[in-house]
């Protein structure tokens, strides 16, 4: 029986490294408690050198918002996407990935995953751009979506974007500290996007940022996100803009964030080696592959259970670590089967067959992941898990 004095286990709860407090105590110092400052020229330097750094000779330029949504708002509205365009998506992802396009007046076509990587899959990519093609439509642009942690294949992806022309904005928003043939994710693309959310691999509270590799492009985007307030002594405005800057106080914790970005990555990935270890093995189980081209976080240990093939299902599996005050959530429900994006077109991986980010969600759970987690906290969820397995203890080589 569960010790009711037991805490809570969370999904992937913030942590801390105490290296934020002289940032945001420097902030409270000097006054700056307001939008912009110095922290935030500081974070957006220091997120500039640290995505130059690997197998990228480009300088990456970085603006600050207020949060991930705000930046792929941005970023499309720097891609050009005006109201009719077509703009492909993954997905299999979280609804703000989707959102701008729809608020920016345009039409969300949606795009599968792969087995190989779980995220968007190239030839249904392929097979999306040519038959928009024989339509006579040119998507304007792509969303591609790094999930869990883990980067696109770009080398296929980028390949089928340059010989049709159409923009990649990368979002980013889970991958931050992953790469892509040595490349770090968040450099691919003509511009990117990164969350700071709560739950993320490093927080700002709540946050985001606009990466490019052209400057002009991040300039438009300040202007754009600081109201496109033009130069004059008075508010001069030609076109519509928003409030979409990051606080110079959340911008101070992202600053102590970023120095312990390696530790949370190496946290993270012992975590998922530590479930895979005990799991891999047992019948109708699968864990989030990771292509030999890539290089993920595992910000969160995704698996799938076949309820043909295992001793419990996925919705099963949810209520007996809930039971044990133990947090794990469903996958992400893929957007073409939101209410929300009803009727839009959606293209499989494999034409007249059931898309694969359909069998994910159907399957897959998120288990806790927080790079806070101790020992023994993997412990009691590794035990609440063998639990829920109790039934069979067959396993499969």
């Amino acid at each position: 029986m569960l010790d009711p004095r037991a805490k809570p286990i969370l999904l992937s709860p913030p942590h801390m490294s105490g290296a934020e407090q002289r940032y945001v105590e420097d902030a409270f110092r000097t006054n700056w408690i307001a939008p912009l400052g110095p922290n935030v020229d500081g974070f957006e330097r220091e997120m500039s050198e640290y995505l130059g750094l690997g197998q990228h000779s480009a300088r990456m330029h970085c603006c600050a918002t207020s949060s991930g949504t705000a930046a792929i708002h941005l970023g499309l509205m720097l891609l050009g996407v005006r109201p009719g365009d077509a703009v492909l998506c993954s997905s299999f992802t979280f609804v703000a990935s989707a959102n701008p396009i729809r608020q920016l007046g345009a039409e969300p076509i949606f795009v599968d995953s792969d087995e190989a990587s779980w995220n968007l899959s190239p030839a249904a990519l392929r097979d999306a751009i040519a038959t928009l093609d024989a339509e006579g439509r040119r998507p304007r642009a792509l969303v591609a979506v790094d999930l869990y942690g883990q980067g696109c294949d770009y080398g296929s992806i980028e390949a089928i974007c340059d010989e049709w022309d159409i923009p990649i904005l990368e979002d980013a928003a889970e991958s931050l500290g992953a790469s892509v043939h040595g490349r770090r994710c968040g450099t691919f693309g003509k511009v990117a996007a990164f969350s700071f959310n709560g739950n993320k691999i490093i927080t700002t509270s709540g946050g985001g940022m606009l990466v490019s590799s052209d400057a002009a492009l991040v300039e438009r985007a300040r202007f754009l996100a600081t109201q496109a307030r033009e130069t004059a002594p008075h508010y001069e405005h030609n076109v519509a803009g928003f409030n979409y800057r990051m606080s110079n106080l959340c911008a101070g914790v992202g600053r102590g964030q970023l120095l312990a970005l390696a530790d949370r990555v190496a946290r993270r990935r012992a975590i998922f080696a530590q479930y895979e270890a005990a799991f891999a093995t047992r019948a109708g189980v699968r864990f989030m592959p990771e292509p030999v081209w890539g290089r993920s976080t595992r910000w969160l240990t995704a698996m799938t259970i076949d309820p043909a093939r295992a001793a419990t299902t996925r919705d099963e599996l949810l209520a007996a670590l809930a039971a044990e005050r133990i947090e794990s959530r469903p996958t992400w429900k893929p957007m073409h089967l939101q209410p929300l994006f009803a009727g839009c077109r959606m293209f499989a991986h494999e034409r007249g067959r059931k898309p694969v980010c359909e069998r994910l969600f159907e399957q897959g759970i998120c288990l806790p992941s927080g790079s806070s987690m101790d020992d023994a906290d993997l412990t009691r969820v590794v035990g609440a898990i063998e639990r829920a397995f109790a039934p069979s203890r067959a396993a499969v080589a």
